[in-house]
């Protein structure tokens, strides 16, 4: 399965560089800005999409793509008090 990553800058301008097992995420994320809890939906379902692609094949779910949406989940917390909060898909590879 190919690996995809893909670049997050959150609103206080920090990066991240993320990880998905499988390339699926570009069906969810394009790079540009989306609101806060629109990246967290989109990026909730491309990996739950990429996990279960995992399952598909192997038999099993993709626990780096679990821990990856905890990651990003446990980030994005201190701004979710900010309604107008921006994350910017910076790159999907």
């Amino acid at each position: 399965m190919p690996v995809t990553h893909f670049v997050v800058r959150w609103p206080d301008g920090t990066e991240a560089r993320c990880y998905s097992p499988s390339t699926v995420v570009r069906d969810y994320l394009r790079p540009g800005d989306y609101p806060l809890d629109a990246f967290l939906d989109a990026t909730h379902d491309a990996l739950a999409a990429a996990s279960e692609r995992v399952r598909q094949k192997f038999g099993y779910a993709c626990s780096s793509a679990l821990d990856q949406w905890d990651v990003i989940e446990r980030t994005a917390q201190p701004f979710r008090s900010q309604p107008a909060a921006l994350v910017t898909v910076v790159s999907v590879d």
